[in-house]
C-alpha cells in the first residue's frame, strides 16, 4: 500500500476496508512484511495461498492458517471489514469509544463490540518501557465512582465517607517531560508499593517531582528529588506535577463521561488505551492505527479470560 493511497479519515478507512480481500492483504503485509510464516512451524517459503478461502497451506506441516491465526482477531466470527474500522475508531479516539458506541456504528451486539474493545487494548498494551531519565514527574490517583454522585446507603455499604478515597482504586503514574506517559493499577499507596516501582522505571541521577506524600520520602538516595507541596503552591520554577495531572485529567473524562462505570478488574486496560493514545498523540490518525495492528500477534485473548472464566 503507497502513502498516497492511505486512508486518512475515518471514512476513507471505512471504504477502502470494505473489500475483504484487501483487507486481508493489509493486515498480512503488516503482520509478515517479508511475507507469510507458518505461525506452527515457521516456514516462511513453502506455502500456497488458497484465494476462496483466503488462507494459507504450509507445505511443511501441512496445516493451513490465516492472517487471524495467533492474534487478537483469533476465533472471531467479525469479519475484517468491521475490525479495521473498530480499530480505527479506537485508536484516534480522544476520550475513547464505548461498546454501546462501538456496536450502532458497526451493527454488531454490545457484548460482541464489549469483547472486541478489549483485544484492541491488549494490541495497545505496551509489552515494556525503557527507563525514564531526565526530569520525570510522579504521581498517583485514585479511580472509581464519584462520592458525591452515591446514595448515602450505598456510601455506608462501600464504607466510604463523603470525599474519602475508600472503594477506589489507586493509580501510579510517571511522565518523563517532553516525552511518554506510563501508568499502572497499583495495590496502595505505600512506600514499600512506590518506591520500588520509581526505582524500576526511572534512571538513577535523574530529576523527579513529587508531592507531598510521605511515600516519597527516600527518593532523594536515588534522585534529585523535589517536592511541591500543593497545600502552599501548585508550581515552583521547574518543580511541579502539573503534566502527569494533566494525563489524569484526560483519563478521567473518558473514563466518567465515555465508560461511566469501569470495573476494576478491566481499569488496567484502559490505562493501556489512554498510556497508547497519549504517547503516540503526535503521530496521524493513519500511523496510530497501523501500530496497533502491528502489535496483534501473539497477542491472542478469549471470553473466558476477560471474564475471569477461565
Amino acid at each position: 500500500m503507497s502513502e498516497t493511497s492511505t486512508p486518512k479519515t475515518l471514512l476513507e478507512a471505512i471504504r477502502y476496508f470494505s473489500d475483504q480481500e484487501v483487507c486481508v492483504k493489509f493486515v498480512a503485509d503488516l503482520r509478515w512484511p517479508n511475507g507469510p510464516v507458518c505461525p506452527r512451524c515457521g516456514s516462511a517459503d513453502r506455502h500456497s495461498y488458497l484465494t476462496t478461502r483466503r488462507i494459507w497451506k504450509c507445505k511443511g506441516c501441512k496445516r493451513q492458517f490465516s492472517v487471524k491465526v495467533g492474534t487478537i482477531f483469533e476465533d472471531s466470527g467479525l469479519g475484517f471489514d468491521k475490525w479495521l474500522p473498530a480499530i480505527w475508531l479506537v485508536a484516534n479516539s480522544k476520550n475513547g469509544i464505548s461498546s454501546h458506541e462501538l456496536a450502532r456504528a458497526l451493527g454488531i451486539t454490545q457484548k460482541s463490540a464489549w469483547f472486541m474493545l478489549h483485544r484492541i487494548r491488549l494490541a495497545m498494551q505496551t509489552g515494556s518501557f525503557d527507563k525514564f531519565s531526565g526530569e520525570v514527574e510522579v504521581d498517583e490517583t485514585y479511580v472509581g465512582g464519584k462520592v458525591s454522585n452515591m446514595h448515602p446507603g450505598q456510601r455506608v455499604r462501600k464504607n466510604t465517607p463523603r470525599g474519602g478515597m475508600a472503594g477506589k482504586t489507586p493509580v501510579l503514574g510517571m511522565l518523563e517531560r517532553g516525552g511518554r506517559v506510563r501508568a499502572e493499577v497499583i495495590p496502595d499507596s505505600k512506600r514499600k508499593t512506590l518506591a520500588p516501582r520509581v526505582r524500576n522505571a526511572v534512571e538513577p541521577g535523574s530529576a523527579v517531582y513529587t508531592d507531598a506524600l510521605k511515600s516519597y520520602y527516600g527518593l532523594a538516595a536515588d534522585y534529585d528529588h523535589a517536592v511541591i507541596d500543593h497545600l502552599e503552591s501548585y508550581v515552583n520554577g521547574r518543580v511541579h506535577t502539573n503534566g502527569i495531572e494533566n494525563f489524569w485529567s484526560l483519563l478521567k473524562r473518558g473514563l466518567h463521561g465515555t465508560y461511566v462505570s469501569v470495573d476494576p478488574d478491566h481499569l488496567f486496560r484502559y490505562l493501556d488505551e489512554r498510556v497508547f493514545t497519549y504517547n503516540l498523540r503526535n503521530l496521524a490518525d493513519f500511523e496510530r492505527f497501523a501500530t496497533v495492528l502491528r502489535r496483534v500477534a501473539g497477542r491472542r485473548l478469549t471470553y473466558a479470560e476477560v471474564t475471569g472464566h477461565h
